[in-house]
Protein backbone atom coordinates (compact mmCIF):
# COMPACT_ATOMS: atom_id res chain seq x y z
CA UNK A 1 0.00 0.00 0.00
CA UNK A 2 2.91 2.36 0.89
CA UNK A 3 4.53 2.01 -2.68
CA UNK A 4 1.21 1.96 -4.25
CA UNK A 5 0.59 5.41 -2.09
CA UNK A 6 4.48 6.51 -3.02
CA UNK A 7 3.88 6.12 -7.09
CA UNK A 8 0.31 8.06 -7.04
CA UNK A 9 1.92 11.21 -5.71
CA UNK A 10 4.54 10.77 -8.19
CA UNK A 11 2.23 10.81 -11.04
CA UNK A 12 0.05 13.77 -9.57
CA UNK A 13 2.93 15.49 -9.26
CA UNK A 14 4.49 14.75 -12.94
CA UNK A 15 1.07 15.84 -14.23
CA UNK A 16 1.03 19.33 -12.03
CA UNK A 17 4.60 20.13 -13.74
CA UNK A 18 3.80 18.85 -17.15
CA UNK A 19 0.44 21.12 -17.18
CA UNK A 20 2.43 24.09 -15.96
CA UNK A 21 5.27 23.70 -18.15
CA UNK A 22 2.60 24.09 -20.72
CA UNK A 23 1.27 26.98 -19.64
CA UNK A 24 4.46 29.01 -19.60
CA UNK A 25 5.22 27.89 -23.14
CA UNK A 26 1.97 28.77 -24.67
CA UNK A 27 2.70 32.24 -22.76
CA UNK A 28 6.33 32.82 -24.02
CA UNK A 29 5.45 32.05 -27.80
CA UNK A 30 2.41 34.24 -27.25
CA UNK A 31 -0.15 31.59 -28.02
CA UNK A 32 -3.91 31.66 -27.91
CA UNK A 33 -4.77 29.75 -25.06
CA UNK A 34 -8.44 29.59 -27.09
CA UNK A 35 -6.97 27.53 -29.73
CA UNK A 36 -8.24 23.71 -30.30
CA UNK A 37 -5.23 21.74 -28.75
CA UNK A 38 -3.10 20.27 -31.57
CA UNK A 39 -4.06 22.53 -33.67
CA UNK A 40 -2.04 24.13 -36.52
CA UNK A 41 -2.11 27.70 -37.70
CA UNK A 42 -1.90 27.36 -41.83
CA UNK A 43 -0.32 30.40 -43.63
CA UNK A 44 -1.82 32.61 -45.48
CA UNK A 45 -2.15 32.14 -49.22
CA UNK A 46 0.53 34.06 -51.37
CA UNK A 47 -1.42 37.10 -53.09
CA UNK A 48 -1.88 36.96 -56.80
CA UNK A 49 0.49 39.36 -58.46
CA UNK A 50 -0.73 42.70 -60.65
CA UNK A 51 1.22 42.01 -63.48
CA UNK A 52 1.13 38.46 -65.16
CA UNK A 53 4.52 38.31 -66.75
CA UNK A 54 3.07 34.78 -68.69
CA UNK A 55 -0.10 36.37 -70.41
CA UNK A 56 -1.73 33.78 -71.96
CA UNK A 57 -3.44 35.98 -75.34
CA UNK A 58 -2.53 39.27 -76.29
CA UNK A 59 -3.64 42.02 -79.35
CA UNK A 60 -2.04 44.96 -80.14
CA UNK A 61 -3.31 48.35 -81.47
CA UNK A 62 -1.76 51.17 -82.61
CA UNK A 63 -0.22 52.54 -86.42
CA UNK A 64 2.02 51.20 -89.55
CA UNK A 65 5.01 50.12 -87.33
CA UNK A 66 3.08 47.78 -85.67
CA UNK A 67 1.82 46.75 -88.97
CA UNK A 68 5.38 46.19 -90.35
CA UNK A 69 4.90 49.05 -92.59
CA UNK A 70 7.53 49.04 -95.58
CA UNK A 71 9.50 46.94 -94.24
CA UNK A 72 9.51 44.15 -96.85
CA UNK A 73 7.97 45.93 -99.65
CA UNK A 74 7.62 49.96 -100.83
CA UNK A 75 4.49 51.77 -99.38
CA UNK A 76 2.99 48.36 -98.12
CA UNK A 77 2.19 46.55 -94.82
CA UNK A 78 4.11 43.73 -93.64
CA UNK A 79 1.97 42.13 -90.75
CA UNK A 80 4.26 38.94 -90.57
CA UNK A 81 7.20 41.05 -89.04
CA UNK A 82 5.13 42.70 -86.91
CA UNK A 83 7.12 43.28 -83.52
CA UNK A 84 4.16 42.90 -81.80
CA UNK A 85 1.93 39.87 -83.39
CA UNK A 86 4.46 38.51 -86.62
CA UNK A 87 5.39 35.27 -87.41
CA UNK A 88 8.61 35.69 -89.25
CA UNK A 89 11.23 34.10 -87.09
CA UNK A 90 13.95 37.06 -88.05
CA UNK A 91 11.42 39.13 -85.63
CA UNK A 92 10.88 36.80 -83.10
CA UNK A 93 7.85 38.91 -81.97
CA UNK A 94 6.26 39.54 -78.47
CA UNK A 95 4.06 37.33 -79.46
CA UNK A 96 6.33 34.19 -80.65
CA UNK A 97 8.69 35.20 -77.54
CA UNK A 98 5.47 35.13 -74.70
CA UNK A 99 3.11 32.20 -76.30
CA UNK A 100 5.27 30.10 -78.88
CA UNK A 101 4.56 29.88 -82.28
CA UNK A 102 1.54 28.17 -82.51
CA UNK A 103 0.06 30.14 -79.42
CA UNK A 104 0.44 33.23 -81.26
CA UNK A 105 -0.93 32.17 -84.50
CA UNK A 106 -3.90 31.21 -82.49
CA UNK A 107 -3.85 33.67 -79.87
CA UNK A 108 -2.81 36.92 -80.77
CA UNK A 109 -4.70 39.43 -83.12
CA UNK A 110 -3.51 42.93 -84.64
CA UNK A 111 -5.64 45.92 -84.68
CA UNK A 112 -3.51 48.38 -86.16
CA UNK A 113 -4.27 50.31 -88.43
CA UNK A 114 -1.13 52.35 -90.96
CA UNK A 115 -1.57 55.56 -90.37
CA UNK A 116 -3.56 55.73 -87.53
CA UNK A 117 -3.77 58.73 -84.96
CA UNK A 118 -4.35 58.59 -80.91
CA UNK A 119 -7.91 59.26 -81.69
CA UNK A 120 -8.47 56.55 -83.24
CA UNK A 121 -6.96 54.66 -80.44
CA UNK A 122 -10.30 54.14 -79.01
CA UNK A 123 -11.76 52.20 -81.93
CA UNK A 124 -8.65 49.78 -81.99
CA UNK A 125 -9.09 48.96 -78.30
CA UNK A 126 -12.38 48.52 -78.48
CA UNK A 127 -12.21 45.78 -81.43
CA UNK A 128 -8.92 44.52 -79.08
CA UNK A 129 -11.22 43.91 -75.92
CA UNK A 130 -14.02 41.87 -77.99
CA UNK A 131 -11.12 38.68 -77.94
CA UNK A 132 -10.41 39.02 -74.42
CA UNK A 133 -6.83 39.18 -74.61
CA UNK A 134 -4.80 39.60 -71.41
CA UNK A 135 -2.34 41.73 -72.71
CA UNK A 136 -2.61 44.84 -74.93
CA UNK A 137 -0.07 46.32 -76.37
CA UNK A 138 -0.11 49.68 -77.43
CA UNK A 139 2.28 51.83 -79.87
CA UNK A 140 0.76 55.33 -81.40
CA UNK A 141 1.82 58.88 -81.58
CA UNK A 142 4.23 59.23 -84.64
CA UNK A 143 1.47 60.37 -86.64
CA UNK A 144 0.41 63.05 -84.18
CA UNK A 145 3.71 64.29 -84.76
CA UNK A 146 4.23 63.71 -88.38
CA UNK A 147 1.84 65.85 -90.09
CA UNK A 148 1.83 68.51 -93.12
CA UNK A 149 2.83 71.04 -90.65
CA UNK A 150 3.98 71.25 -87.24
CA UNK A 151 0.52 73.50 -86.71
CA UNK A 152 -1.23 70.50 -88.01
CA UNK A 153 0.03 68.32 -85.53
CA UNK A 154 -2.25 66.97 -82.85
CA UNK A 155 -2.34 68.88 -79.61
CA UNK A 156 -1.56 67.57 -76.28
CA UNK A 157 -4.55 68.08 -74.59
CA UNK A 158 -5.91 66.32 -77.45
CA UNK A 159 -3.28 63.36 -77.02
CA UNK A 160 -4.13 63.11 -73.72
CA UNK A 161 -7.70 62.91 -74.12
CA UNK A 162 -7.76 60.12 -76.87
CA UNK A 163 -5.24 57.81 -74.94
CA UNK A 164 -7.11 58.02 -71.50
CA UNK A 165 -10.13 57.32 -73.66
CA UNK A 166 -8.63 54.18 -74.71
CA UNK A 167 -7.55 53.14 -71.70
CA UNK A 168 -11.11 53.85 -70.35
CA UNK A 169 -12.33 52.17 -73.10
CA UNK A 170 -10.75 48.92 -72.88
CA UNK A 171 -11.34 49.43 -68.99
CA UNK A 172 -15.03 49.30 -69.50
CA UNK A 173 -14.81 45.69 -70.86
CA UNK A 174 -11.36 43.76 -69.51
CA UNK A 175 -10.86 45.62 -65.99
CA UNK A 176 -8.03 43.23 -65.29
CA UNK A 177 -5.85 43.13 -68.79
CA UNK A 178 -2.40 44.33 -69.15
CA UNK A 179 -1.15 46.70 -70.69
CA UNK A 180 2.29 47.17 -72.79
CA UNK A 181 2.88 51.29 -73.83
CA UNK A 182 5.84 51.87 -76.03
CA UNK A 183 7.30 55.30 -76.39
CA UNK A 184 7.39 57.21 -79.39
CA UNK A 185 10.50 56.71 -81.21
CA UNK A 186 12.84 59.25 -81.60
CA UNK A 187 11.60 60.86 -85.30
CA UNK A 188 14.29 63.55 -85.38
CA UNK A 189 16.96 60.94 -85.51
CA UNK A 190 15.32 58.73 -87.76
CA UNK A 191 15.47 61.63 -90.16
CA UNK A 192 19.12 61.99 -89.20
CA UNK A 193 19.89 58.76 -89.96
CA UNK A 194 17.80 58.17 -93.37
CA UNK A 195 18.67 61.90 -95.05
CA UNK A 196 22.16 60.47 -96.25
CA UNK A 197 20.22 57.80 -98.58
CA UNK A 198 18.84 59.14 -102.09
CA UNK A 199 16.64 56.66 -102.95
CA UNK A 200 14.85 57.37 -99.12
CA UNK A 201 14.56 61.12 -99.54
CA UNK A 202 12.63 60.34 -102.84
CA UNK A 203 10.05 57.94 -100.77
CA UNK A 204 9.60 60.41 -98.35
CA UNK A 205 8.79 63.31 -100.83
CA UNK A 206 5.71 61.00 -101.19
CA UNK A 207 4.55 62.33 -98.20
CA UNK A 208 6.25 60.65 -95.16
CA UNK A 209 5.85 62.94 -91.87
CA UNK A 210 6.57 65.78 -94.01
CA UNK A 211 6.64 67.70 -90.29
CA UNK A 212 9.74 66.53 -89.96
CA UNK A 213 10.97 65.00 -92.90
CA UNK A 214 10.11 67.63 -95.38
CA UNK A 215 13.40 69.48 -97.23
CA UNK A 216 15.30 66.77 -95.86
CA UNK A 217 18.71 68.84 -96.64
CA UNK A 218 17.84 71.89 -95.60
CA UNK A 219 19.81 72.74 -92.07
CA UNK A 220 18.75 76.53 -91.87
CA UNK A 221 17.21 78.10 -89.19
CA UNK A 222 13.72 77.45 -89.93
CA UNK A 223 14.12 73.48 -91.07
CA UNK A 224 15.80 73.66 -87.57
CA UNK A 225 13.32 74.97 -85.69
CA UNK A 226 10.38 73.22 -87.37
CA UNK A 227 12.01 69.95 -86.68
CA UNK A 228 12.79 71.07 -83.35
CA UNK A 229 8.70 71.51 -82.43
CA UNK A 230 8.48 67.76 -84.17
CA UNK A 231 10.99 66.67 -81.25
CA UNK A 232 9.43 68.91 -78.70
CA UNK A 233 5.74 67.15 -79.27
CA UNK A 234 7.31 64.11 -79.20
CA UNK A 235 9.01 63.84 -76.09
CA UNK A 236 5.16 65.82 -74.72
CA UNK A 237 3.56 62.87 -75.70
CA UNK A 238 6.04 60.46 -74.18
CA UNK A 239 5.50 62.32 -71.33
CA UNK A 240 1.96 61.98 -71.56
CA UNK A 241 1.96 58.35 -72.10
CA UNK A 242 4.23 57.52 -68.86
CA UNK A 243 1.52 59.86 -66.80
CA UNK A 244 -1.57 58.11 -67.89
CA UNK A 245 -0.32 54.71 -67.95
CA UNK A 246 1.29 55.70 -64.35
CA UNK A 247 -2.21 55.44 -63.00
CA UNK A 248 -3.79 52.36 -64.11
CA UNK A 249 -1.46 49.57 -61.60
CA UNK A 250 -1.76 46.88 -64.96
CA UNK A 251 0.02 49.23 -67.21
CA UNK A 252 3.48 49.32 -68.23
CA UNK A 253 5.17 52.12 -69.80
CA UNK A 254 8.60 51.15 -71.86
CA UNK A 255 10.31 54.03 -69.60
CA UNK A 256 11.48 55.81 -72.93
CA UNK A 257 13.22 52.64 -74.35
CA UNK A 258 12.49 52.81 -78.04
CA UNK A 259 12.68 56.81 -77.79
CA UNK A 260 16.00 56.22 -76.31
CA UNK A 261 16.58 53.49 -78.74
CA UNK A 262 19.28 54.15 -81.44
CA UNK A 263 18.45 52.87 -84.79
CA UNK A 264 20.45 52.80 -87.64
CA UNK A 265 20.91 52.18 -90.76
CA UNK A 266 20.42 48.37 -90.53
CA UNK A 267 17.72 48.97 -88.43
CA UNK A 268 15.59 51.27 -90.69
CA UNK A 269 13.32 50.07 -93.98
CA UNK A 270 15.62 50.02 -97.03
CA UNK A 271 12.80 51.41 -98.73
CA UNK A 272 11.91 54.44 -97.13
CA UNK A 273 14.77 54.55 -94.63
CA UNK A 274 12.36 56.06 -91.80
CA UNK A 275 10.36 53.06 -90.66
CA UNK A 276 11.79 49.57 -88.87
CA UNK A 277 13.26 47.10 -90.92
CA UNK A 278 13.31 43.79 -90.00
CA UNK A 279 16.47 43.94 -88.11
CA UNK A 280 14.22 47.08 -85.97
CA UNK A 281 10.97 45.44 -86.02
CA UNK A 282 12.91 42.46 -83.79
CA UNK A 283 14.63 45.16 -81.51
CA UNK A 284 11.30 46.55 -80.91
CA UNK A 285 10.17 43.05 -79.72
CA UNK A 286 13.37 42.75 -77.38
CA UNK A 287 12.14 45.91 -75.74
CA UNK A 288 8.78 44.76 -75.89
CA UNK A 289 9.87 41.47 -73.94
CA UNK A 290 11.99 42.84 -71.55
CA UNK A 291 9.35 45.06 -70.33
CA UNK A 292 6.43 42.68 -70.09
CA UNK A 293 8.86 39.99 -68.17
CA UNK A 294 10.52 42.25 -65.87
CA UNK A 295 10.00 41.74 -62.24
CA UNK A 296 9.13 45.44 -61.46
CA UNK A 297 8.27 48.05 -63.64
CA UNK A 298 10.37 50.48 -65.52
CA UNK A 299 10.39 53.89 -63.50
Amino acid sequence: MRNRSHRSRAVLAFAAATALLGIAACDATGGNSSAPSGTRTRPSPKPTPVWDRSPASMAAVGDSITRGFDACSVLSDCPEVSWATGSDPQVNSLAVRLLGTTGAAERSWNYAVTGARMADLPGQMAQAATRKPELVTVMAGANDACRSSTSAMTSVTDFRTAFQDAMDTLRGTLPRAQVYVSSVPDLKRLWSEGRGNPLGKQVWKLGICPSMLGDADSLDSAATLRRGKVQNRVEEYNQVLREVCAKDRRCRFDGGAVFDYRFGTDQLSHWDWFHPSKNGQARLAEIAYRTVTARKPVT
